[in-house]
């Protein structure tokens, strides 16, 4: 089963049944980090990083589908160097916008972006 990593509370809660849930307490960076990690242990990206056209600094949510390389994530495997150099460039490009403060209504707003991406990825498999 694929893993879905995501900060996105909207997100754990639904879609569970289409893929493992890996949900962090974190910020967008620490996603990132988190996934990276995962890549470099094997695992490859289903969903691009940074997807959709929202800028790194517009959404404290994410969510990356990654392969279920084991039931374990610590699990060592082939490294996928696209994997790694995509999401090394992401986490590169993520930094270089500075944080922002939002409102309660468009980080909920924020919510349903990510979710309604990540249902379309998990939707094509």
């Amino acid at each position: 089963m694929n893993i879905l990593i995501t900060n996105n509370p909207l997100v754990e809660a639904q879609c569970k049944d289409k893929a493992k849930v890996c949900y962090i307490d974190t910020d967008l960076i620490g996603v990132l980090t988190h996934v990276r990690d995962l890549t470099h242990k094997g695992h490859r990206l289903l969903t691009h990083p940074l997807s959709g056209s929202i800028k790194p600094n517009e959404s404290l949510y994410k969510s990356v589908l990654i392969t279920g390389v084991t039931e374990d994530l610590d699990v060592q495997s082939k490294t996928d160097l696209q994997s790694v150099g995509i999401i090394e460039e992401s986490i590169l490009t993520a930094q270089k916008f500075p944080p922002r403060q939002f409102t309660d209504q468009y980080l909920r707003d924020m919510q349903i972006v990510d979710l309604s991406l990540i249902k379309s990825a998990l939707g094509r498999e």
